[in-house]
C-alpha cells in the first residue's frame, strides 16, 4: 500500500532524515520502533505530507504523493493521529469528532461514520457535549483516534498513541488498535512502547538516526538481539 524510498527530511539545516525506506502492506499493522530523535515522528509528517521532502518518494499504491498538500492526501485515504493527540481542547467532543470529516461531504456518510466511532469508544456518545479538553489522558488519545476514522481512513498512521495515558488505559488503546485493524484499516504505528508494539504488528522497522537499520517481521524483531539489548533492557 505504501512504500517510502530513501527519504530525506532536514529542519533548516539539520537533517532528520537520511535516506530511510519502508514498506507498509495493505491489512497489516506496521511498527516503527526506535529512541527518540530517531527520526520516526518526522516519517509520519512526510508522509502525511506535514513537512517537507528533500529527496526520495513517497508512493501510495504505487502512485507517488511526495508532492501533494496534507488534504489531498486525506483525500486519498491517509489520517495521522499527531502525537501529543493535538485536539480543540474548548471545543466539544462532538465538534472535534465532525473536524475530522472536513474533507467529506455526503452528511449520511458523515453520520454513519460518527456511529462507527460510538461504537468503538461508547463511553464518547454520553460526552459529545463535554468540552474536549476537560477529558482525561487516555480519554482523549481515544477521542483523537476516533476524529482520526471519521476521515474513513484506508491507512491510519499514529504517532505514540500510549503517550500520557495511564497504564490502565493502555492496554484498552491497543485492544482497539487491533479492532481497527480487523475491521479493514492498515496501521502504521510509531511507538515508544517497543514491547507491546511488535506484540500487535505483523511487519516492523527499528530506526537509528533517522535510517532504517532493521525491517522485518515484528515477531521476528522482538526476538532480534538489537531490540532485546537496545530497547528492552534484556
Amino acid at each position: 500500500m505504501l512504500r517510502v524510498r530513501d527519504l530525506r527530511v532536514s529542519y533548516g539545516r539539520v537533517p532528520a532524515l537520511h535516506g530511510l525506506s519502508l514498506e507498509v502492506a495493505a491489512g497489516q499493522i506496521t511498527a516503527v520502533v526506535g529512541a527518540n530523535g530517531a527520526g520516526k515522528s518526522t516519517l509520519l509528517r512526510a508522509i502525511a505530507g506535514l513537512c517537507r521532502v528533500d529527496v526520495g518518494s513517497i508512493e501510495l499504491d504505487g502512485k507517488p504523493i511526495e508532492t501533494l498538500a496534507a488534504h489531498r492526501r486525506v483525500g486519498l485515504g491517509l489520517s495521522l493521529i499527531p502525537e501529543g493527540r493535538r485536539l480543540f481542547p474548548r471545543l466539544t467532543v462532538r465538534r472535534n469528532l465532525e473536524l475530522g470529516a472536513y474533507t467529506r461531504r455526503d452528511a449520511s456518510e458523515i453520520a454513519a461514520s460518527l456511529g462507527l466511532v460510538l461504537e468503538t469508544f461508547p463511553f464518547l456518545r454520553e460526552r459529545l457535549a463535554q468540552l474536549a479538553g476537560t477529558l482525561s489522558g487516555g480519554e482523549q488519545q481515544m477521542l483523537a483516534i476516533g476524529r482520526g476514522l471519521m476521515s474513513r481512513p484506508r491507512l491510519l498512521m499514529l504517532d505514540e498513541p500510549s503517550w500520557g495515558v495511564a497504564p490502565i488505559l493502555v492496554e484498552k488503546i491497543f485492544a482497539t488498535l487491533e479492532a481497527i485493524n480487523r475491521g479493514g484499516v492498515t496501521l502504521l504505528l510509531v511507538e515508544q512502547n517497543v514491547k507491546r508494539a511488535l506484540s500487535i504488528a505483523q511487519h516492523a522497522a527499528v530506526v537509528q538516526t533517522g535510517r532504517t537499520v532493521s525491517e522485518g517481521s515484528a515477531s521476528e524483531l522482538l526476538g532480534s538481539d538489537l531490540v532485546r539489548k537496545a530497547y528492552l533492557g534484556l
